[in-house]
């Protein structure tokens, strides 16, 4: 049986680390594992240099995106500047709607329909999956910055460094990527998994994973 394969889309803009920070956790525990993750870099358009958000990064995608091929894709958000004439600069919306209005939308909504597929985003993914209607009615999280955005597109949105809905697991700000790929690896792995690369990284996931499960707070409670 092939192993589960995890797939990283980059796109024009992206975020480097929220690229390679769950890609180094999740490639430790592959290691851990004995090799039990195939783990690659793709794009909508198949094979190509991806130039990043961040000047002088450029990462090379090595396949297209599979939506038919189980395990997760990871979709990061993008880096550059805020705020600024959009006609004029690439502001972190102008990238992410970018890419949400490109050739990987439906790519992604495909993987989001296979129930052999996670997918998982880091910052501004979120974003970028909400601009193409794909999470509408769904819950997730992404930076502090964009939760207005997301709720606008008919998201239900929580303030938690990962949001944990199932076939879909979002993580907020740009380093909370690490604890997205600690969250998978002890989700579906175990937690001797997770804290064997949390040893190695010394570096001890924050924050409680948000699912939809337990008792509710009462409200007005702190």
């Amino acid at each position: 049986m092939p192993h589960p394969r995890v797939q990283f889309v980059l796109f024009d803009g992206f975020d480097p680390l929220d690229v390679i920070a769950p890609y180094e956790v999740l490639t430790a525990g592959s290691d851990v594992l004995g090799g039990a993750l195939d783990i690659g870099l793709v794009s909508a358009e198949g094979p190509r240099d991806v130039v990043s958000g961040i000047t002088g990064v450029t990462l090379a995608a090595t396949a297209a995106l599979d939506p038919t091929a189980p395990g997760y894709v990871v979709v990061p958000g993008a880096a550059g500047p805020v705020d600024g004439d959009p006609d004029e600069i690439d502001t972190i919306p102008v990238l992410l709607s970018r890419f949400a209005a490109g050739p990987a939308a439906p790519l992604l909504r495909a993987c989001l329909d296979h129930t052999a597929v996670t997918v998982a985003t880091v910052c501004g993914g979120s974003l970028a999956l909400a601009m193409a209607g794909l999470l509408e009615g769904r819950t997730a999280t992404t930076h502090v910055l964009g939760v207005d955005l997301l709720e606008a597109a008919g998201v239900t949105a929580v303030r938690a460094r990962v949001v944990d809905d199932g076939d879909l697991v979002t993580a907020g700000g740009v380093t909370s990527g690490l604890d997205l790929g600690l969250h998978l690896l002890e989700r579906d792995f175990g937690p001797r998994i997770a804290h064997a690369v949390e040893e190695l990284f010394e570096y001890e996931r924050r924050g409680t994973a948000w699912r939809d499960t337990g008792l509710v707070a009462a409200e007005g409670a702190a």
